[in-house]
């Protein structure tokens, strides 16, 4: 018999409500023991709760999700406690006391889902997602996933490759039988759809692993051209030490953001410029190499194209220090006093918000691996169909191979499928 284990589900501390989660087959009965009787399923009791002596222990809502209709597939109880470490301490030990429980390991809940065939591994990474989401930006991705939008994509994507491996052995085992003499433009059709599908999730896969992990923004400029000015306005606090001493920022000072939903990143980089000083040139050099691997680069400089970082597209540029300069366009930018930082804003939420807005349903590396996979297995099936009939069984390989890297997004692999589409479409009752 599997353990039926039980553990806080909301945070721990002093809290309003407090939930414990109990799942197993001994579900139902805890609740008995501890209530004395369990409400139906899907309906929330109020109940006093009982230790094993027969003291009160708290004055719950209790709810009850029978077998395969609750989130792990088990009997599944809730005790919606008043939230006070002391009453969650003793109910916990009672629990603990009772026979066949046990405290449940990080995550097991969740694995015992997907175990049970209540989420596929794309949800249960979209569920670790949400869990930890701090923007709506991520909230709504983390959501979708959750939901099984990955899942649907891949069973759809994998539905067409069956169908067409398919009918490729369908030509080898039975030629003979009732099926397409010429199956070839009805295969190159199938797979053409699914390498277009692909090839668009893998193009959004950055951007869906941009909002998941949050953007990069790296302020660029020489030493004195104001970027730690700059980085304490857009952070509206003293996030970064100013002075008027050139080579202050030796090392790349981090500041979080939330620009319209978008989690995002501000770098404060050390000025660039040659120098003699060990120390400095350390930090000149990994602000390059930071600035250069970010998502978009503000240059604050009168002449960017003379610094060491490569000025790339949809960057922005700003003249520093516009409360000297006397600047009066949207070109130029004081941090001091504030002018052109809310337009600076604006612009780089743009165009962050534009390279989100191609993000699919693959969000992490895992996803853009198998993607990739399926994608290279794909073409080497159509090359094959495409040299004729007598290469249809190398095709159908390959398009095996493909199905099982798209299976991996979310752990199922099922090699009985094809078979399944063989005998259901073409009737062949052999």
């Amino acid at each position: 018999m599997i353990d039926t284990i039980f553990a806080l589900a909301s945070a721990k501390g002093k809290s309003g409500v407090a939930v414990v989660r109990i799942s197993g087959s001994l579900a139902r009965d805890c609740v008995e023991k501890l209530a004395s009787t369990c409400p139906e399923p899907r309906q929330m009791g109020l109940r006093k709760l009982y230790d094993s002596v027969g003291d009160v222990l708290d004055k719950a809502l209790v709810l009850f999700f029978a077998q395969n209709a609750s989130f792990t597939g088990e009997d599944v109880a809730e005790l919606h406690l008043h939230g006070s470490p002391a009453t969650v301490k003793a109910v916990l030990k009672t629990l603990s006391d009772m026979s066949g429980l046990r405290i449940a390991e990080p995550g097991e809940f969740t694995r015992r889902a997907l175990e049970n065939g209540q989420l596929d591994l794309a949800q249960v990474e979209g569920l670790s997602d949400l869990v930890k989401a701090e923007t709506e930006a991520q909230r709504r991705q983390a959501l979708r996933i959750f939901d099984g939008a990955l899942g649907v994509a891949s069973t759809a994507w994998r539905g067409d490759l069956v169908h067409a491996a398919a009918l490729l052995e369908a030509t080898i085992d039975f030629a003979d039988e009732d099926v397409p003499v010429d199956v070839t433009p009805e295969v190159l059709d199938l797979i053409g759809r699914v390498q277009k599908d692909l090839a668009r999730e893998i193009k959004g896969s950055t951007a869906a692993e941009r909002i998941r992990d949050g953007f990069e923004v790296a302020i660029v400029g020489a030493p004195n051209s104001g970027k730690s000015t700059l980085l304490n306005a857009l952070a509206g606090r003293e996030a970064a030490i100013t002075s008027e001493i050139a080579g202050t920022t030796r090392d790349v000072i981090e500041v979080r953001m939330d620009l319209r939903g978008l989690p995002v990143t501000i770098l404060d980089t050390a000025g660039l410029r040659k120098t003699d000083d060990h120390v400095e040139g350390l930090g000149i050099q990994l602000a390059e190499k930071r600035a250069a691997q970010a998502d978009l680069r503000v240059f604050l400089d009168d002449d960017p194209s003379a610094l060491s970082v490569e000025i790339q597209s949809g960057d922005i540029l700003r003249r520093p220090k516009g409360d000297l300069s006397g600047g009066d366009s949207k070109e130029s930018i004081s941090g001091k006093t504030g002018y052109g930082v809310d337009l600076l804003i604006e612009e780089i939420a743009d165009s962050l918000e534009n390279r989100a807005s191609g993000a699919g349903v693959a969000i992490k590396e895992r996803h853009r691996v198998a993607l990739i996979s399926a994608t290279q297995a794909i073409e080497i099936a159509r090359e094959e169909v495409i040299l004729g009939p007598d290469r249809a069984e190398f095709a159908a390989e390959e398009l095996r191979v493909a199905i099982r890297a798209l299976a991996s997004l979310i752990g199922d692999v099922d090699v009985e499928q094809i078979l399944d589409d063989i005998f259901a479409n073409f009737c062949l009752g052999k």
